[in-house]
């Protein structure tokens, strides 16, 4: 069975679909939406979509983690509120995981006009890292392993998949997720893109975590 995690905050306009989404697509599966303290509908609609909701303070590392703690599948599927999976995404996952220690899927974005769109594309094929809005998955051993998130404000899904890759196998699947491009709409494309490329940037250049988070909190 894989559990799926999902980190919420004020969450109520998407977080039905992605749990439908999970649901139709993993079955046997559990949904387990952490929810940070939403003052919206998000724990009402998670629990009517069929989820289990918990308690979460914290950042969405801590809310990660506070999810797999509670889970009971033999594999985690950490699940952005604004993100549905593809069709047949259990079987992707299982074929995956029979191979490698986990994994995360391509992604796209439910709409992204304009250069900043090819911009990208580029980036991205030429860019190893992988982030939370691609669905990342893992063997439960392999996520106790390594010891779960670290308590990071920003970049804490980089850094899980860089310790998963010194530790095992991690794969890329060419399926695609559908992420919302909600910053890209309210902030701007060009903007939006720049200011991921560069929090990325000097996250690996050793800027503190704490420092980037602030900027990131304004695409927010």
């Amino acid at each position: 069975m894989i559990s799926v995690v999902i980190p919420t905050l004020g969450e109520q306009e998407t977080i039905e679909a992605a749990i439908t989404s999970a649901r139709a697509t993993l079955d046997p599966c559990e949904v387990i939406v952490a929810d940070g303290g939403s003052t919206d509908r998000t724990r009402e609609l998670a629990v009517a979509a069929g989820a289990t909701v918990v308690d979460a303070p914290g950042t969405r590392a801590d809310a990660m983690n506070a999810g797999a703690r509670d889970a009971t599948g033999e594999a985690l599927l950490f699940l952005h509120a604004d993100t549905t999976l593809p069709e047949a995404a259990g079987d992707a996952v299982r074929r995956a995981l029979a191979r490698a220690d986990a994994g995360a899927f391509s992604v796209r974005f439910d709409s992204r006009p304009g250069l900043a769109r090819f911009a990208a594309a580029l980036y991205e094929r030429f860019h190893r890292g992988v982030y939370g809005d691609q669905a990342i998955f893992v063997t439960r051993g392999a996520f106790d392993r390594v010891g779960g998130y670290r308590p990071l404000p920003i970049m804490e899904d980089f850094d899980l998949v860089q310790r998963l890759r010194r530790t095992g196998t991690f794969t890329v699947l060419p399926d695609t997720v559908t992420t919302s491009a909600r910053r890209q709409r309210a902030h701007g494309e060009v903007r939006t893109f720049l200011t991921v490329a560069a929090i990325k940037l000097l996250y690996r250049l050793g800027v503190p975590p704490a420092r980037l988070a602030r900027a990131y909190r304004q695409l927010s």
